[in-house]
């Protein structure tokens, strides 16, 4: 059968569940076949079970011996199945699987079945259980052939759509499908016979040698249409008139009146981006650099290039906060020189509380938020257009900025932490900058874990703190309390500490407050009328607060290590020395090992490479956020050769090819038309 087969079209997939398929992006034989695994369990034979918990998950076969409901109900009822391992007699060890608030499970599970674990192993007393594992039942020795003896895919699933099921269909589908008809986007690769065992192998190995060919082979195709994408759209930039500016006397002059010396990287990003802005292509770069490295003096200086040439320069921030601080560090700076600094956001202009410029004439530097997208009255001769924080702006808004017709440098700035193998890859279309050096003076930041235990002894140090006239934050993962999951709220958890802290003053901060809520409760913490803010995330990006000298995080391990190095970034940045305490709620090995990677480690950009080791590249480039289509096989930190690979590939096409019209270009060319290239990653 054609790949291009409608899936409804076949009778052993079932109509009721074509409308679930649909959800997955799965409407052809040749989808379904595309529907790659996202791991593959040996199942030629199963180990003993073990008799206490590893550093690895756990695939373990057993009979079911005991399945019920757990005693307790409420929300948190719960259903456990305990299974033994086969032909172990009396001494056959037992492991509990437990499912809470999954009513579900107990219709799929009963005893006397054999089941199959995936998951990792916890003990409690002398107890072996796992919570959610990935289970399957084996009903009779027909499944053999395709669930067990064998290495068996585990294929993404969905509404109405088990591993299990996925697996029978796509092993049919494999079967029924013209596999030579795929197209691919590799010129020459769908003429290759080696492809086609691929598709096979992919799903359904005879060997882990014989996977891991069939995935290289595959996943350098992934990752040639990722990167003849990036090719294009770097194309696409270059080929945009831009205008030289020059300009050297406002930067010197700026420079010459700080009172600190600029680093060694600071200098060296100016003059890339001065080099950038003098020429006649238009700029666009990213410029990266840990959280209190100086981009900002770096963007400013940039700004100034832009004036002195006769241009408008833009700073747009994440926040309306961060922009009004923006928006009184530039006007102090800058008034000896005489430049015209004025804020537009959304809800704030010249008549408000600020003391906003409102003289004659243009003003030539502009701060504020992304709202300054939508006032094309205010960009009338924009030269320069920086975005800091650009993973709070979408692609879209991006792309309106690079391609606008009076063409203006554009600079991004990030303090996210980006790992080499996937800045090379969401930001392939850019020219990077790394500041990669820290200003002196700056205040040292100490991290510690500290169990839940010791709440009232880190309330303390807190008050401590705030005595000696300290700020601190505290930090929750969640709004409200949840059903679904185990950690504490802010909202909760704010009278609490308006208890531990008295009499210092606590205010709360989150991100279903209305705006002008949030607004209120971040200018009153600005301003030190209250010493601590007790938020959720919100805070990662867009408070300065110098005197701030603690960060105590709860539930510290249901972050991702970026993230937790990002609101880490909140203190250290005056003098002080500052401390962030990190409290896991489940104090774990696991939870210990990935929170020690901060206690060690005060670089983001080793605490991005670790946190990539710990949990995969995941969402990391943000498919949103990039306009990348998904990675269905790739890992960009474990393939960086293949990336490469690609890369070279994409760049030779395009060398030769340039408008992709020879007839073994055109897959890429049709595929490359209907994608957003004028979109920019970032």
């Amino acid at each position: 059968m054609s790949p291009e087969t409608l899936l409804g079209e076949l009778e052993w997939i079932p109509a009721r569940r074509i409308p679930n398929l649909r959800k997955l992006g799965l409407r052809t034989l040749g989808d379904l076949v595309q529907h790659f695994p996202r791991r593959h369990e040996d199942r030629r034979s199963f180990t003993p079970f073990p008799d206490s918990p590893g550093d690895h998950p756990i695939l373990i076969c057993g009979l079911v011996v005991k399945a019920g409901h757990l005693p307790y109900g409420g929300w948190r009822r719960g259903y456990e199945a305990t299974i033994e391992e086969a032909g172990g007699g009396a001494l056959a060890r037992r492991i509990s699987c437990r499912w809470f608030n999954m009513p579900y499970v107990g219709k799929m599970i009963a005893t006397g079945m054999r089941m199959v674990a995936y998951g990792r192993l916890k003990t409690r007393g002398k107890k072996l259980y796992l919570d959610f594992p990935e289970f399957e039942m084996i009903e009779d020795e027909g499944d053999a052939l395709i669930h067990l003896h064998r290495i068996v895919p585990v294929h993404a699933g969905g509404e109405g759509l088990t591993a299990r099921r996925l697996r029978e269909w796509i092993f049919q589908a494999l079967h029924a499908t013209d596999l030579a008809q795929i197209p691919s986007l590799l010129p020459g690769a769908g003429q290759n016979p080696d492809r086609a065992t691929a598709l096979r192998a992919i799903h359904f190995p005879e060997s882990f040698d014989a996977l891991e060919t069939a995935r290289k082979l595959l996943v350098v195709e992934e990752f040639f249409a990722m990167q003849s994408l990036i090719v294009s759209r770097r194309a696409h930039v270059a080929a945009l008139p831009g205008k030289s500016k020059v300009g050297r006397d406002l930067m010197a002059r700026l420079h010459a009146a700080l009172p600190f010396p600029l680093t060694g990287a600071q200098t060296r990003a100016i003059e890339q981006i001065r080099a950038d802005m003098a020429s006649e292509r238009r700029m666009n770069r990213l410029l990266q650099g840990d959280v209190g490295s100086g981009k900002t003096l770096v963007a400013l200086s940039a700004s100034l290039i832009a004036i002195e040439a006769g241009f408008q320069a833009a700073v747009m921030a994440p926040t309306q906060l961060l922009a009004e601080q923006h928006y009184q560090t530039f006007t102090r700076l800058l008034a000896p020189l005489g430049i015209r600094v004025a804020l537009r956001t959304g809800s704030r202009r010249a008549d408000e509380s600020l003391e906003l410029w409102t003289g004659e004439g243009a003003p030539q530097l502009l701060v504020g938020t992304h709202a300054l997208l939508y006032e094309p009255d205010e960009l009338q001769n924009p030269g320069l257009i920086v975005i800091d924080e650009q993973h709070k702006f979408g692609v879209l808004q991006r792309a309106r900025l690079i391609t606008r017709a009076d063409g203006p440098d554009v600079l991004v700035m990030t303090a996210t932490p980006i790992p080499r193998t996937l800045a090379q890859t969401a930001y392939g279309d850019l020219d990077v900058t790394l500041i990669d050096e820290m200003p002196p003076n700056r205040g040292r930041i100490i991290t510690g874990i500290r169990d839940t235990k010791k709440l009232p002894e880190a309330a303390a140090f807190l008050r401590k703190q705030m005595d000696a006239g300290r700020q601190a934050y505290i930090v929750y993962p969640l709004v409200e309390e949840s059903e679904k999951l185990e950690a504490k709220a802010a909202s909760v958890e704010f009278e609490k500490w308006r208890e531990l802290l008295a009499p210092h003053r606590c205010g709360l901060l989150h991100g279903r407050m209305k705006p002008d809520e949030k607004d209120a409760a971040m200018r009153a913490f600005v301003n030190g009328n209250t010493k601590a803010l007790i938020a959720t995330t919100v805070i990662e990006v867009g408070i300065d607060v110098p005197n701030a000298s603690v960060l105590l995080i709860e539930n510290a391990e249901r972050f991702g290590l970026a993230q937790l190095h990002q609101l880490r970034g909140r203190i250290g940045r005056g003098a002080h020395t500052s401390y962030c305490i990190l409290m896991p709620g489940e104090d774990t090995p696991e939870a210990r090992d990935k929170l020690g990677v901060l206690e060690q480690m005060t670089d983001g950009f080793a605490v991005a490479e670790a946190d990539l080791k710990l949990r995969g590249p995941g969402d990391m480039l943000g498919t949103a956020q990039t306009g990348l289509p998904p990675l269905r096989l790739g890992d960009l930190f474990r393939d960086g050769a293949l990336i490469q690979q690609a890369r070279d590939q994409a760049a030779a096409i395009f060398e030769k090819d340039s408008s992709l019209a020879r007839p073994e270009h055109a897959a890429l060319r049709a595929w490359l038309g209907k994608q957003d290239v004028g979109a920019l990653s970032g």
